[in-house]
């Protein structure tokens, strides 16, 4: 089982001058340790106008700079959202093919659409249309990652002529594809499609064994491969909190991922907000109700080493492969959240290393496995050759 982090970039008012500044530089320190201590992936999200909630709207730039301050670290996009007025697919290309120059071959590719009116809205994205929309960006952007030169598109949403995109990226055919997942039925989409499934549902082991359960059974016998090469992968976001004081890491856990489950609340759920004005951390702090109980903290990977060795032991054994700890939440501070990861990889982090590298021949076998029956299933369909030149704009 893999481990890796990702960065919701929380920012709760008040704000000072420098908190924005302060905000990114913690992350890339926190990036810069989770690469020395022997993490495998940092995930950057990408949202846009949810102050307060998540001030993470430029993760191409994030894992940029992520790329140039590690050395092993696998720098994922967790997601890009792909509806073609967000980001147009030759940006998405362009931006993924760089990074995984920049990187020497680390970069990761998720696609998601965004959810609430405040980012849809933001773009007029139809919320009843963002799921075919997302899927056709994110088509295109692959095939331009792919294809030399790209032959054009002409769909419902994305209509672009033949151009080639450049740089192409290191990886072959492309980087790793992923999902962003919340619900069983987008887990089983991302098994059809060939996708590595990233949940964010915060589930207990128990209830993600199934999901895996279905989520493989799906991929050996339904796949039809969305992109040129298969990730049979399935990850799942967790509160993360690692400390020798029980109690103390609880009591942390409560309030500042009570914050992240309640400014989700705010934006999807039951909030009206007034761009530049609501103060979403007041509210909460004033909020007669707990959004987290400490019995949903108590199945999250919080608490003392031997606490989070046993949860841990618990998705191994559900057949997890990437654990993803949420990082940036609420007021937590860069000590809290340094000391964790330190903590984690002295007295946690060994034995789940020695036990991944151990199982790697068993994974690639399945893998190949997988996508050798997916890629029989996908129609043998050929993009036409297009011949087709440009004339400068002095001999119009």
């Amino acid at each position: 089982m893999k481990f890796g982090g990702i960065h919701i970039m929380q920012l709760p008012r008040p704000w000072a001058a420098e908190d924005g500044r302060r905000l990114l530089n913690d992350a890339l320190e926190i990036v810069e340790l989770s690469d020395r201590v022997g993490f495998d992936y940092v995930w950057g999200t990408e949202h846009h106008f949810l102050e307060e909630y998540s001030h993470a709207s430029s993760p191409e730039m994030f894992l940029a700079a992520a790329s140039q301050r590690t050395k092993n670290l696998r720098l994922a996009h967790g997601i890009i959202q792909t509806p073609p007025s967000i980001n147009h697919p030759a940006r998405v290309a362009e931006r993924i093919a760089t990074l995984d120059l920049l990187s020497n071959g680390r970069c990761e590719f998720g696609m998601g659409s965004g959810a609430t009116m405040t980012e849809l809205g933001g773009f007029l994205v139809p919320q009843e249309e963002k799921k075919a929309m997302q899927i056709e960006g994110f088509q295109v952007a692959l095939r331009m990652l792919v294809e030399d030169p790209f032959t054009g598109h002409e769909g419902k949403y994305v209509k672009v002529p033949p151009r080639n995109v450049m740089p192409k990226p290191l990886q072959k055919p492309h980087p790793p594809l992923w999902l962003a997942c919340s619900r069983r039925e987008s887990i089983l989409d991302a098994a059809r499609l060939g996708l590595g499934a990233l949940t964010f549902s915060f589930v207990s082991p128990a209830e993600a064994r199934q999901w895996v359960r279905d989520y493989y059974a799906t991929l050996e016998s339904e796949c039809v491969p969305l992109g040129y090469a298969v990730n049979p992968n399935f990850a799942i976001a967790t509160p993360f909190l690692c400390d020798r004081d029980e109690k103390r890491a609880t009591a942390a856990a409560i309030e500042n991922y009570g914050f992240f489950v309640y400014g989700l609340g705010h934006y999807s759920f039951f909030g009206e907000h007034r761009p530049g004005k609501t103060d979403i951390w007041h509210e909460y702090t004033n909020n007669p109700k707990e959004p987290v109980s400490p019995e949903y903290i108590q199945q999250a990977c919080v608490g003392a080493p031997q606490k989070l060795r046993h949860t841990l032991r618990e998705y191994e054994d559900a057949g997890i492969d990437q654990v993803i700890a949420v990082r940036q939440v609420g007021r937590l501070t860069l000590d809290q959240q340094c000391s964790s990861l330190q903590l984690f990889a002295q007295e946690v982090l060994p034995e789940f290393k020695e036990r991944e590298m151990a199982d790697a021949r068993r994974k690639a076998e399945r893998a190949a496995r997988i996508s050798e029956k997916a890629f029989a299933r996908k129609p043998k369909g050929r993009q036409p050759q297009v011949e087709y030149s440009i004339p400068a704009a002095g001999r119009h």
